[in-house]
């Protein structure tokens, strides 16, 4: 987008400023990069033993944190497993759902 002239009563003239497409694409990408947030939730199907076994050895979390975020899934029901950019976290969706556990991804932070 190229920015027009603005002419002043003098006769000169000034220049406008505009937000360049660009800037909007970054504000874009910053928002997409923002935290994103992967969410187990509670299921009538797995067993609590197998659910903290998914949480060790796909995300290597020790088996109390496992242990933790299982029994929050199993209270709660739901818990978020893990943070990061947008990609990461649809790969861990998806990683949950072949594991055969119902996961979410969402902006971290929102409920």
């Amino acid at each position: 987008m190229r920015p027009q002239p603005i002419f002043t009563r003098a006769g000169g003239a000034r220049a406008s400023v505009t937000v360049p497409e660009e800037a909007t694409r970054a504000d874009e990408a910053a928002r997409l990069d923002s935290p994103w947030a992967t969410v187990v939730w509670n299921d009538p199907v797995n067993l609590m033993s197998y659910v903290a076994y998914v949480f060790e050895s796909y995300f290597g979390y020790p088996a109390a944190r496992a242990h933790e975020l299982m029994l929050q899934v199993h209270r709660e029901g739901r818990a978020v497993v893990s943070t990061g950019d947008r990609e990461r976290m649809e790969v861990d969706v998806q990683a949950m759902h072949s594991f055969g556990l119902w996961a979410t991804l969402q902006k971290d932070g929102e409920q």
